[in-house]
């Protein structure tokens, strides 16, 4: 993804010769160029006050989990998680596993990543039935980068595209995070959750 390939490899052979600037030869009155996907994504994210931590590989997956650990004393602590695969992904951080909103912190995946306001979108495929307020205060969320889509028509078409035989229900976003200031209209009503973006290139 170019973003994050120009933070984590910024002498990469497509940067060469882009020293001058996306809008140098634009007038003045010209549209803006649109960001892409990816950017947009981080920068609204972060804007919502989540947490991102770019893994390039299955290792840097399990250096960053270890160090949310690390940061916020959560191991050997309940971890409320509903994925089988999430929990032998982990197994060796010697975690309690349970289902209960009681726990240290929230376990999971997720169905898309939405550029447009920063958001994640999930379904009962990860929370089965449960409201935002029956998890853990704290998320920790791993994601791919195929699954970063533009706006949540797009994530909604997906679902619907990859669960044919039966629609998941519970189908909401997350967009409101801990560290956003109070006050903020948009996120009236809202459960506001401290959350950690895992994220793994896989394109």
């Amino acid at each position: 993804m170019s973003l994050f390939r120009k933070f984590f490899n910024p002498k990469s052979k497509s940067d060469k010769g882009q020293d001058k600037p996306e809008n140098s030869d634009r007038g003045k009155y010209m549209p803006d160029v649109k960001l892409p996907t990816d950017e947009r994504f981080m920068l609204n994210f972060k804007n919502n006050g989540g947490k991102f931590l770019y893994c390039e590989n299955e290792e840097e997956v399990t250096a960053a989990f270890d160090n949310i650990l690390l940061e916020n004393d959560w191991y050997e602590q309940p971890t409320c998680c509903f994925d089988s695969n999430l929990k032998k992904r982990f197994d060796k951080f010697n975690l309690e596993f349970n289902k209960s909103g009681d726990s240290a912190f929230f376990l999971s995946t997720c169905e898309y990543l939405i550029a447009n306001d920063g958001s994640i979108l999930i379904s009962s495929n990860q929370i089965k039935e449960k409201r935002f307020n029956e998890l853990p205060q704290n998320f920790i969320i791993l994601a791919s980068t195929s699954q970063l889509v533009d706006n949540i028509g797009e994530g909604l078409r997906g679902i619907k595209f990859n669960n044919k035989e039966r629609i998941p229900s519970n189908i909401t976003t997350i967009k409101s995070f801990e560290t956003q200031k109070e006050g903020n209209f948009m996120s009236y009503g809202s459960s506001t959750k401290n959350l950690y973006l895992m994220l793994l290139e896989d394109l």
